[in-house]
């Protein structure tokens, strides 16, 4: 750990680096998850191919550059893709770096496996209105697992390592709990309320999911600060609707649960119309882990004084 510390301290600019090419590489990984998941489609084999059935060249799969060297287009076809592939890697990168930034390193890593968790969840949800289970159910459990081996996830690391181990998963599996219970009577009260359903279960299962990380109150920090989110960005997207005359892509309430349904084209935006909100308790999660988390036990601290 000393040569560690040395290292770092004569390179300070080696690990922060490493940390954001490393979350390019895996924000490449996660294309290939966000689209192949869904599909039931194996993440290993094939490799990375073209829309049109080519394989990508080593060197035209290089994570953000190579979107730029290509201007967007492939080689073998010159067929447009999305900067959204790129975009996903910038955006790992950066939240891989702010995780290597703002923790010691073995709660960096369990923060890299979140946010991963989440970015990918995200897309999806965005794509498809759906959050499979092995970013909910499998990175709950997996969550919980983490918290029992790296106690400083829950902020377990002054006293011994057992005692700390069972403190981090007890209160990993308080969040997964609390967090899951708490949306699930949400969601059947509010289907009481308005006669349909409010919210997926996928959403339900998501939100236990962020508690085992990060605990029964940054599950609740999701739940109220993923609904801000969720109003702001209604209020600005229906602001952006009425004033460009174009449709916000969100998908119509219809039978189909998928946002990408060629049959159904997208519905302009207003009450009554399906949006995920996966993202919104995504972004709450984030925010709450990187930087709210100690606002936000002040906070309850203050409550408990009070009480």
């Amino acid at each position: 750990m000393l040569a560690y510390h040395e290292f770092a301290a004569a390179f300070p600019w080696f690990f922060p680096l490493g940390a954001a090419l490393f979350g390019a590489i895996v924000g490449s990984f996660l294309n290939v998850c966000i689209y192949r998941i869904p599909a039931e489609k194996s993440i290993v084999t094939p490799g990375s191919h073209c829309a049109c059935g080519q394989p990508i060249k080593w060197y035209d799969n290089i994570p953000v550059l190579s979107w730029f060297l290509l201007r967007g287009k492939a080689r073998c076809c010159g067929r447009p893709y999305s900067f959204r592939y790129a975009f996903v890697e910038l955006l790992t990168a950066a939240l891989f770096l702010a995780c290597w930034l703002l923790f010691p390193p073995a709660k960096a890593l369990c923060g890299m496996i979140f946010v991963s968790v989440l970015i990918s969840a995200t897309f999806i949800d965005l794509d498809h209105m759906i959050i499979p289970d092995v970013f909910t159910i499998g990175a709950g459990l997996f969550g919980v697992l983490l918290s029992f081996l790296v106690p400083s996830l829950h902020g377990q690391q002054e006293g011994m390592y057992i005692v700390d181990s069972l403190r981090a998963g007890t209160a990993s599996l308080e969040g997964l709990l609390i967090g899951s219970g708490l949306v699930l009577w949400i969601a059947l009260l509010a289907e009481l309320a308005l006669k349909k359903e409010a919210m997926g279960f996928g959403d339900v299962k998501f939100v236990g999911m962020i508690g085992a990380f990060c605990g029964w109150k940054g599950a609740v920090f999701a739940i109220f600060g993923g609904a801000i989110v969720g109003t702001v960005w209604f209020a600005l997207a229906l602001l952006w609707q009425k004033v460009s005359g174009k449709k916000v892509g969100v998908s119509a309430p219809a039978e189909s649960a998928s946002a990408e349904n060629p049959a159904s084209e997208p519905a302009a935006l207003g009450f009554g119309v399906h949006v995920p909100f996966g993202p919104m308790l995504a972004v709450a999660g984030l925010l709450y882990f990187l930087w709210f988390h100690r606002a936000v036990a002040d906070y309850f601290a203050t409550i408990a004084e009070l009480l």
